[in-house]
């Protein structure tokens, strides 16, 4: 098993947590027309370039976030500008990519 495989998040899993989270949200951080393109079901867009956007989407900063995007890092930087607004409970699930249930268009 390589280095990258080591560290890839299971998007996957990740869904399924945010799945069983009460007040969960679902955060997908690519542009609109990735989104548009395909997303998880359930999830809301919020570009990483409007992730300022944040607090009119999600005004409780104890919220449990679940972020992703296309391969994990944008959701990662992501992760880390709403971690560093307040958001007490953020969660880096990945990337779509990797990911193998149903895709909404």
């Amino acid at each position: 098993m390589g280095l990258i495989s080591m560290l890839r998040i299971d998007i996957d899993a990740g869904v399924e947590v945010y799945k069983m989270t009460k007040y969960g949200v679902l955060i997908d951080v690519r542009t609109k027309e990735e989104y548009d393109h395909g997303h998880i079901p359930n999830s809301i867009n919020l570009p990483l370039s409007e992730l300022d956007q944040i607090l009119k989407e999600v005004p409780d900063k104890n919220t449990p976030l679940f972020v992703y995007c296309q391969s994990g890092s944008r959701s990662a930087r992501a992760v880390k500008s709403m971690k560093k607004a307040g958001y007490s409970d953020v969660t880096n699930i990945g990337g779509i990519l990797y990911y193998h249930g149903p895709i909404e268009k």
